[in-house]
């Protein structure tokens, strides 16, 4: 299983992330509860996850988180705990 990457992300991606985290309005506390769990160096399946917090709902494919999302939205994949 592969291990989100944190480094090196492509410029494009980590713009769009940025984008999402301001749109959708995440908390102070949403980001923090998002970074400690990757402080966890989380392994994720492979082909499309999204892992749920309390104001937000991450989304990945395998190694690289795509998108933040909100509750409410429909995220798609394998959900991981």
């Amino acid at each position: 299983m592969p291990k989100i990457r944190r480094a090196r992300l492509p410029n494009a991606l980590f713009q769009h992330l940025l984008t999402r985290a301001r749109e959708r309005q995440l908390s102070r506390d949403d980001i923090l509860a998002f970074a400690a769990w990757l402080d966890t160096n989380p392994e994720v399946p492979e082909g499309e996850w999204f892992k749920r917090f309390p104001g937000l709902i991450a989304c990945g494919e395998d190694e690289l988180v795509k998108t933040f999302r909100i509750p409410g939205q429909v995220p798609h994949g394998e959900e991981v705990f």
